[in-house]
C-alpha cells in the first residue's frame, strides 16, 4: 500500500504509478468532486471482483464507472437523446446517467437491467488519469458499506476495517475535499428523465387545482425565451410585492431559457444563466431585483432556508425557482404564510428540439 500526495507538480508521476496499478488489477483510492472513490479497471472481471471484497457488502447494487468524455461513454453505452442532453450540457459534473450497455461491460457494472451508470467527474487530475488509463475505472466512493463518504484519507483509513483497508495498493491523497454531495442519479434507459425527488407528488396535485394559463410547444430555445417574456409582459410587469415562478421539469427541457425572457421582460440587462453552482443568481432591474434560484443541490429545509430565498420574498422581490416540485411543500408553506402569490410553469421534452410548456395561475 502506497499513499501519494499530490501536488501542482506531481500529476505525472501520480498517474503512471496510478495506470501502473489500475493495469496489474489493483485498487487505487482518488479523489472526485464529490468524495474520494476507489477505482478498479471496469473491464477486469477479477479486479472487479476485488473491489467487491472490499465493499464488504453490496446487495445487487451495481457499480457506476467513470470515463474521460462522451466518446469514450460511448463504446460501453447506448446514447440515446436524453442521454446526449445530458452530457452536452451537464458533464462533467456530479450527475451519474445511467444506459443501456452495450454488451462490452459485465457486472458489477452492469445491472440486471443490462444498464450502466456514467460518471464524466468534474475533477481535473481525475479526468487526466481516466484519459491517460484508456479505458473507464469504477466510480464508486471509497468508504465500504454503511459508512460515511470519504472527503480526506485520514478520515477513511481511520473507518476502514483492516481487511478492506489492505486490498488498497495505491491512496493517491489530494487533502482534504469539499463536503459535496454524491453524485445525483439520472435514468435516461426509456428515452425519458427519471429522477427520484421530494415534493413531485405535491407539485402535481397542486397543478390539478390550478387554472391553465397557456399551453405551447416550442421548437427553439428563443422561442421558449419568448414564451417568458410574454408571460412577464402579461402577468409580471406591473405587479407589487413578491411573486415565486416555480418551474418543474427535465435536465434541459427550458427552464434557464424560460428565465431568461423573464430577465428581457422585466428590463435585466445582464445575460440570466443557471444558477445551479450559486444556488441563486440576482439580477437588477431598476430599483428591484430578479432572483433566480435552483433547488438541485439543496439536501433539505434547512438548505432552503438558508438559501436567501425568504429574504428575497421579504424584500419583495420577483423569485424564480428551478426544480421547485423538489420543495414545494415548504414552498407553498413561505407563500401561503406571507400571502405571496405562485406561479407554476412545467416543462415536458419532447425531442430534442421540442418542448412542451404549461403555464398555471396562483389559484
Amino acid at each position: 500500500m502506497k499513499r501519494f500526495r499530490l501536488t501542482n507538480n506531481n500529476w505525472d508521476e501520480a498517474i503512471k504509478e496510478a495506470v501502473k496499478v489500475l493495469n496489474e488489477g489493483g485498487l487505487v483510492v482518488y479523489p472526485t468532486e464529490t468524495c474520494y472513490g476507489i477505482a478498479v479497471d471496469a473491464t477486469n472481471e477479477r479486479a472487479l471482483s476485488k473491489l467487491l471484497s472490499y465493499k464488504t457488502f453490496r446487495g445487487s447494487k451495481p457499480i457506476s464507472v467513470a470515463v474521460a468524455n462522451r466518446e469514450m461513454a460511448e463504446r460501453y453505452v447506448e446514447i440515446n437523446e436524453m442521454a446526449e442532453n445530458i452530457y452536452k450540457n451537464y458533464l462533467p459534473g456530479p450527475i451519474t446517467v445511467v444506459s443501456m450497455s452495450k454488451g462490452v461491460l459485465k457486472p458489477p457494472v452492469v445491472s440486471k437491467q443490462d444498464s450502466t451508470g456514467i460518471r464524466i467527474p468534474d475533477y481535473k487530475f481525475t479526468l487526466k488519469l481516466i484519459e491517460s488509463f484508456g479505458r473507464p475505472i469504477t466510480a464508486t466512493s471509497a468508504n465500504v458499506s454503511y459508512k460515511p463518504h470519504p472527503y480526506s484519507i485520514d478520515q477513511l483509513i481511520k473507518d476502514l476495517p483492516k481487511k478492506s483497508e489492505s486490498l488498497i495498493d495505491l491512496f493517491l491523497d489530494d487533502g482534504e475535499l469539499p463536503k459535496n454531495v454524491p453524485s445525483t442519479i439520472l435514468d435516461t434507459t426509456m428515452n425519458t428523465l427519471t429522477v427520484l425527488r421530494e415534493g413531485k407528488l405535491k407539485f402535481e396535485d397542486a397543478i390539478l387545482q390550478s387554472t391553465l394559463l397557456e399551453e405551447k410547444i416550442t421548437k427553439k430555445p428563443e422561442h421558449t425565451s419568448d414564451m417568458g417574456e410574454s408571460f412577464t409582459k402579461e402577468y409580471l410587469k406591473d405587479l407589487e410585492g413578491s411573486v415565486v415562478i416555480a418551474l418543474s421539469g427535465e435536465l434541459g427541457a427550458g427552464k434557464t431559457q424560460f428565465t431568461k425572457g423573464i430577465g428581457v421582460g422585466l428590463g435585466v440587462e445582464e445575460l440570466v444563466n443557471s444558477p445551479t453552482y450559486t444556488i441563486i443568481n440576482e439580477y437588477e432591474y431598476g430599483s428591484k431585483v430578479l432572483a433566480h434560484m435552483d433547488t438541485w443541490r439543496l439536501m433539505d429545509e434547512d438548505d432552503l432556508n438558508r438559501s436567501g430565498l425568504i429574504e428575497h420574498l421579504e424584500k419583495g422581490n420577483i423569485v424564480v425557482i428551478e426544480w421547485a416540485d423538489k420543495f414545494y411543500q415548504e414552498l407553498e408553506g413561505i407563500c401561503r404564510q406571507k400571502n405571496i402569490p405562485m406561479y407554476k410553469v412545467t416543462f415536458k421534452y419532447i425531442s430534442l428540439k421540442e418542448r412542451e410548456i404549461k403555464i398555471y395561475g396562483t389559484n
